[in-house]
């Protein structure tokens, strides 16, 4: 064994310590914008440590994503109950990706957003 795969393994046996309280707390809220990506950089993890022949490290890594899904499934604000494509919150996506499409196909540059420094110094903060 490698001794970066016992590091590893190390440092994601320690963040499932740590995020132990959050999912025995039942009063926790945790936004899914916080465990749904942390959850999958701990299954991405995993798939590349095991790809490395680093299988500790691998072990270590899908816990610590198994144990983000657990948080995302039980400790969000919407609960076990959530569903993540219901139809306002893929209407509203779909109002953000329009919104996002038409702002970059306006007329304005990416440079015009900005204040150039000669026609900024006058305004005194």
């Amino acid at each position: 064994m490698m001794w970066q795969d016992l590091v590893f393994m190390l440092g994601s046996s320690l963040s499932i310590v740590f995020l132990a309280p959050t999912l025995r707390d039942s009063s926790a809220r945790v936004p899914l914008g916080t465990s749904l990506p942390s959850m999958g950089i701990g299954f991405v993890y995993a798939t590349t440590f095991f790809t490395l022949g680093m299988s500790f490290s691998a072990l270590g890594a899908f816990a610590a994503g198994s144990m983000w899904s657990l948080i995302a499934l039980f400790r969000s604000p919407q609960g076990v109950t959530m569903k993540l494509l219901a139809r306002e919150n893929l209407a509203l996506f779909v109002a953000d990706l329009q919104y996002w499409l038409a702002r970059r196909r306006g007329d304005r540059s990416v440079g015009s957003q900005y204040v150039s420094f000669d026609r900024g110094h006058e305004q005194q903060y």
